[in-house]
């Protein structure tokens, strides 16, 4: 990817929401998806698709679990997805500051 380039997975708006929200958790930490829809104010059908869109990538990962009885879904940004991010916020700042350096 060079510097003009900006990740079309992450850029659409939805997803970088999604992406930067969970690029503010420490890694290896998790939210659940209620918290992350309304955390985010989006559907769970519309939260739903860009998240396969960013699992499909590689981006975040989806665990499904039981707590007692009750389906809890959890979602995480993998090591590939904090690093596409963070590859993603500096070549941004490279286009809004060209005499910046992009870090590799």
């Amino acid at each position: 990817m060079t510097a003009a380039e900006l990740d079309p997975v992450i850029h659409a708006q939805a997803r970088l929401r999604v992406t930067a929200s969970l690029a503010t958790l420490g890694e290896g930490d998790r939210m659940t998806f209620p918290r992350l829809q309304e955390l985010l104010g989006m559907t769970a059908g519309n939260l739903s698709t860009h998240l396969r869109k960013l699992e499909d990538a590689g981006y975040v990962a989806i665990t499904k679990t039981h707590q007692r009885r009750t389906p809890v879904t959890y979602v995480e940004l993998t090591r590939v997805g904090r690093r596409a991010f963070e590859d993603y916020t500096a070549t941004l700042r490279s286009l809004l500051d060209p005499t910046a350096e992009v870090p590799r």
